[in-house]
Formats: C-alpha cells, sequence, structure tokens
C-alpha cells in the first residue's frame, strides 16, 4: 500500500493536470453551449407550485415576487405572520395565481414536515422548494463567553434547509422538481468573526453538493452563494453573544466595510433565472467568484488581508475595526442601497 500512494504521489499530479487540459476545452465549450440552449428555453413556472422559507423579507421576499410574476403558485413560511400576509398580497397583485402563508420555523422539524404537507394537500403537488431561511452571527471566536449560544445558527441554517428537503423530497421526486438553496459567499470563502456564519453555510454547501451527486436527474439542485445583499442582515440584524438576535449598525458597517450590497430584488431575479435554467451554482453579484480564486491560489494573502481590516486590537472594542472607518468615512453613501442608510433601526424593517 506504500508503495502504491508513494507513486501516486510522483505520478497522479502530473498526470491528473495533463488529463485536464485535454479535457476541460471541449467540456467547456459544451457547457456553454448547454447555458445557451437552457437560456433560450427557461422552464416554464406557469402552474407550478413553489415553496419558499424565509418568506417574509429580503432576498425570500422578492424571491416571492419573482415567482409571482412568473404565474407560479406560492406557499410561503416564516415565523412573521403579518409579514408574510403582506407580501402575499404584494405576489397576488403581481401575477400570482394563489398564495398561501404559513407561519413556522424551519428550526423544528415537526414544522417543516407540516408546511410541506400542507403544501400538498392544498395545492397536490410540489415543484421548487426554495430554502432561504437564515440568520447571521458577528463575533470573534474568542471573544464568545459561551459557543452554545451559536447552536441556533445551525439549527436554523443547517438543519432548517436539511429537514425541509428530507420532508419535500418524495414530492419533488414525483414532479421532476428543484431545490434552490440560498447559502453565502462565506461558505467558500470564510471572513473573520463570522465564524458559525461561515461554518453552517459551507456545511449547506457540502450538504447539497452531496446530495446532488445522490440524486442525479431525479431532483435538481442550484445552490446560490450571494456575497452582501440588501437584508436584514445587512441592515444589522445579528445573533450575539449573549444568544439574542439584536439589530447592531456598527457591528453591521464594521463586518461590510468596503463591500457594495447588491439589491434584494436583483438578486432574487437572478436566483429565478438560474433555477428556470437548471444552473448548478449561482454567485451574486457576479464579481464576488473572482474572490475564489485567490483563496485557492494565495490564501494567505486573503488571510493577512482580512486580519488587517477586521480584527481589532487586544482590548478593543469589536467595532473598533478599520472596515468600519472605511465605511463610515463615505462609503457607506455609495455602496449601501438607499434602504440600508437609516440610522434609526426602527426605522429599517419590523423585525
Amino acid at each position: 500500500m506504500d508503495l502504491v500512494n508513494d507513486m501516486l504521489n510522483w505520478v497522479a499530479t502530473p498526470g491528473m493536470i495533463a488529463s485536464l487540459l485535454l479535457f476541460y476545452p471541449p467540456y467547456y465549450l459544451f457547457k456553454i453551449c448547454y447555458s445557451f440552449l437552457s437560456y433560450l428555453f427557461p422552464e416554464d413556472l406557469a402552474g407550478k407550485v413553489v415553496l419558499i422559507t424565509g418568506a417574509s423579507s429580503g432576498i425570500g421576499e422578492n424571491l416571492a415576487y419573482q415567482y409571482a410574476t412568473k404565474g407560479a403558485s406560492l406557499v410561503l413560511v416564516a415565523r412573521r405572520e403579518l409579514s408574510l400576509r403582506q407580501v402575499a398580497d404584494r405576489a397576488l397583485e403581481i401575477g400570482a395565481p394563489d398564495v398561501i402563508i404559513l407561519s413556522g420555523d424551519v428550526a423544528n422539524p415537526d414544522d417543516c414536515n407540516r408546511f410541506v404537507q400542507a403544501t400538498v394537500d392544498h395545492y397536490g403537488r410540489l415543484d421548487h422548494l426554495v430554502c432561504n431561511a437564515g440568520i447571521a452571527s458577528v463575533a470573534a471566536f474568542q471573544e464568545i463567553p459561551d459557543v452554545t449560544n451559536y447552536s441556533s445558527q445551525l439549527d436554523v441554517n443547517f438543519w432548517g434547509a436539511v429537514q425541509s428537503t428530507s420532508a419535500a423530497l418524495p414530492h419533488l421526486k414525483r414532479t421532476r422538481g428543484r431545490i434552490v438553496v440560498t447559502a453565502s459567499a462565506t461558505g467558500w470563502n470564510p471572513v473573520p468573526r463570522m465564524i458559525f456564519y461561515n461554518a453552517a453555510n459551507a456545511a449547506l454547501i457540502n450538504f447539497f453538493e452531496t446530495l446532488r451527486t445522490e440524486l442525479g436527474s431525479e431532483v435538481g439542485i442550484t445552490i446560490v452563494t450571494p456575497g452582501w445583499i440588501e437584508s436584514e442582515m445587512s441592515k444589522g440584524k445579528f445573533l450575539k453573544e449573549h444568544g439574542g438576535v439584536e439589530v447592531d449598525q456598527e457591528y453591521r458597517d464594521a463586518q461590510i466595510g468596503l463591500f457594495p450590497v447588491e439589491y434584494a430584488k436583483n438578486c432574487a431575479r437572478a436566483m429565478v433565472q438560474a433555477a428556470r435554467q437548471g444552473d448548478r451554482y449561482l454567485t451574486v453579484p457576479a464579481w464576488f467568484r473572482t474572490m475564489y480564486l485567490w483563496r485557492v491560489f494565495a490564501p494567505e494573502v486573503v488571510e493577512f488581508c482580512y486580519r488587517l481590516v477586521y480584527m481589532h486590537s487586544p482590548g478593543a472594542n469589536q467595532t473598533d475595526v478599520p472596515s468600519k472607518t472605511m465605511a463610515e468615512g463615505g462609503a457607506k453613501q455609495l455602496l449601501y442601497p438607499s434602504s440600508l442608510r437609516s440610522s434609526d433601526p426602527c426605522a429599517l424593517d419590523n423585525f
């Protein structure tokens, strides 16, 4: 066994590189042709049934509107029923033939089973499951007094999507439907001070990549890895060290820094288009993908830059970091949507 591994250590790397150089050009040409045909002939969503979790605001709310304009019937799930009713009314106005709302928590397996069963009972089918519910957190690991306060991060972001998928999968197989999962670019490009959020999204990406391999063509899977998007998170809503959720714009500014924030409607439009085309992956905004190259080929440089921008000196406040100084130096006016610029948390949204 040692001899075999020693031989592969010498042979496998050049062999793999040579085979990739031979294989990739025709493969890439095939992908371009296939993508072009998918763009010309996307899935018709009229009459389809779409279940969206985390649909009360941000990306989820705008996904509801995008699917509505395509003629899909909707099932909207979130914890805040009043916000869901407002989204449902708007979706009906712009083209959804029918919308039902279900108040529930994806961290609760019984709720996941309930809203999937309610969908099938009402419509008799399920075509798209959009796993969009999630919460964010900000804190350096060594400054967290009790790491168990962050267990809800995995309960919602990871297990919520897994439990929803488990309940919906038999119905999606019958319609040869699709799962659209909202992860994050931090799943492959981890950012300091969001350690549990990064970990939850990395787990989410790996889970659905594995599930895609297991399912083959039975059910399509589109994995979305957004950057900073106009949402409750980019408005400053975070899970904090004590285990509660608060709106903290200073933490928000320290974390976003000089990153431009994309409009939620643009992200949702791209997500629905990617789902209709059967895309395997989508990153919004698209330029975030270039950061993956830096992460692969120069990880030390990326880590150094992140430490320089995001980490504070010992004993200093967690928001006393260069990224926050950059944001407050005028970057917010240029890089943030107008909905994020209010200094009054109560004016941002009914959290």
